[in-house]
């Protein structure tokens, strides 16, 4: 019986041409918006397979009634809206797509850096408004980042191509803070690892680089604002409930940061009357981190290649929790 699979948004063809080629019946959802809960779940109930991503909500509620399914595939590096444990227990393994945006993400964050330490989006809409006015020796003053410390959250695949390209570019130290220490990146970088704490007290640009969990959800609000220089740049291009949003405007809003640079915000989408979209040292993305051309294709390959293999030899490339294919 050839396996029916439910791809849940219009992916790059690069991998639906893939799973074409396997002579799946695919079900594509043809809709730009994604579909409500209950129709994912109506659909899921008569397909073998998902191919989903970070806005379909995957949860106990969606288990409940499609733990029948043989494989569930992410198209995306994280999978906070999958209920893991779940899908763990009724046996249903779940893939993922890391690395295949990490250069893009890199990018996100390092030009977001950049933004926020010259006020380059406040700048851009001053023009739009007609405010370019006379030259001001004095006047919308930026700060310089060489020899800075960049301090990073969660150096992992995406955080290591953060710093370096701070340390090409900029000589930056590098200090990060991870569950675990990372002895090859420490050696790549020569960067050191210090407590919490410390990060929030020694780092000149804050990149947050980790997977949201019950840990991290908002540990940066207003106690670890608080505790930066009020000259520090704060970067969020992992998930957006890692930063509490009114304690992050705050701590601008008071001074006890520069500013922050954000690919994603809590919640999301950011409404158009946030206060952060107005600020000068605020430049604030709307998720983007992924969007190129190549990043996007190799996704969909993966997520793809996730199922293919599945089928094919009962092994999964990228995978979260492995020990499903053990049972």
């Amino acid at each position: 019986m050839k396996k029916k699979i439910l791809v849940s948004r219009q992916y790059p063809r690069a991998g639906i041409s893939l799973l074409e080629k396997e002579n799946f019946l695919l079900t594509i959802w043809e809709k730009q918006r994604p579909m409500t809960q209950d129709e994912l779940i109506e659909q899921a109930k008569t397909h073998h397979a998902l191919m989903c991503t970070l806005t379909d909500k995957i949860d106990n509620h969606f288990l409940e009634q499609c733990g029948h399914l043989d494989i569930i595939s992410q198209f995306a590096v994280g999978y906070d809206n999958i209920d893991v444990e779940m899908a763990t227990s009724l046996g249903i393994p779940v893939g993922f797509t890391p690395d295949a945006m990490s250069e893009a993400t890199a990018d996100i964050a390092f030009g977001l850096m950049i933004a926020v330490a010259r006020k380059m989006f406040f700048l851009h809409k001053a023009i739009i408004k007609g405010q370019w006015g006379y030259f001001n020796p004095t006047g919308n003053l930026g700060i310089e980042l060489k020899n800075k410390t960049l301090g990073i959250f969660g150096l992992g695949r995406i955080g290591v191509k953060m710093a370096q390209r701070c340390k090409n570019a900029y000589d930056m130290d590098i200090i990060y803070h991870n569950r675990t220490r990372n002895k090859d990146a420490e050696k790549l970088l020569n960067a050191s690892y210090v407590e919490f704490d410390d990060l929030l007290l020694q780092s000149d640009v804050l990149s947050v680089h980790c997977a949201l969990t019950p840990t991290t959800k908002e540990i940066f609000n207003r106690s670890a604002f608080k505790k930066m220089k009020p000259s520090a740049i704060f970067i969020n291009t992992a998930r957006g409930p890692i930063h509490h949003e009114k304690d992050l405007t705050h701590a601008i809003q008071e001074g006890d940061i520069w500013g922050t640079g954000l690919d994603v915000t809590n919640p999301e989408p950011m409404q158009p009357d946030n206060p952060l979209l107005s600020m000068e040292n605020a430049c604030i993305l709307p998720h983007v981190g992924s969007g190129t051309i190549e990043a996007r294709n190799q996704m969909s390959v993966l997520a793809a290649m996730n199922i293919i293999e599945f089928y094919n030899s009962r092994q999964i490339p990228h995978i979260v929790n492995p020990e499903v294919l053990k049972q």
